[in-house]
């Protein structure tokens, strides 16, 4: 299933319902303002993903705009198999994001079902991807939220959520994962909208 702005609004109104806190927060940032990441393909999606890893959004953008350059495009399977470590590392990958695109490519190029998720379940979405080296739940996460559009997504390993309910609940510390999916079991089923909410909570303060 995935988020009709009909169903964003419907969120909404079901988090002021179910949680006090969550009204509260949702009252403070105002509309939901969600949106889907639907250019290019899930490959360039995923691919984005593991060169984003552990670097700042201006060095991903440069890397990104010379993989661009030397593929007259968009990254796709057979580019980074027959691209030579040397000719990755130029591009600006570590020896480590090079191995971890290419164990991409090549699953993808053995019949990885990236043009099947649509039609899985979360969790097997989660279980298929992160099968692919470098890719794990968080990112499967993101992936589901913000370009499949599922409804119902927690990412309680986050440590944006966790921060949020930490403040917005009063703890005396961080929650941890466990207790995430505890306090966010009201917000079901549009838990993907409620941390939407969280994170956007952290720049509203």
């Amino acid at each position: 299933m995935q988020l009709s702005p009909t169903q964003v609004r419907r969120a909404a109104a079901h988090l002021r319902r179910a949680d006090p806190v969550m009204a509260a927060i949702v009252h403070r940032v105002g509309p939901c303002g969600m949106r889907l990441h639907l250019g290019g393909t899930t490959y360039w999606y995923l691919s984005r993903a593991i060169l984003r890893q552990q670097i700042s959004g201006h060095a991903a953008a440069a890397i990104e705009r010379r993989i661009r350059d030397r593929f007259r495009g968009a990254l796709r399977p057979e580019h980074a198999l027959r691209a030579s470590d040397a000719e990755l590392r130029a591009l600006g990958l570590s020896r480590q994001k090079a191995s971890y695109l290419r164990d991409l490519a090549a699953k993808a190029s053995d019949g990885l079902p990236l043009g099947r998720l649509a039609r899985m379940k979360d969790e097997r979405v989660i279980e298929t991807l992160t099968a692919v080296k470098g890719i794990g739940r968080w990112t499967v996460e993101m992936l589901l939220m913000f370009r499949l559009g599922r409804p119902d997504v927690l990412p309680d390993g986050d440590l944006g959520i966790q921060n949020a309910i930490h403040r917005a609940y009063g703890l005396r510390r961080r929650p941890t994962p466990e207790r995430v999916k505890k306090i966010g079991a009201p917000w079901a089923p549009y838990r993907s909208v409620a941390s939407w909410y969280l994170w956007r909570s952290l720049d509203a303060e």
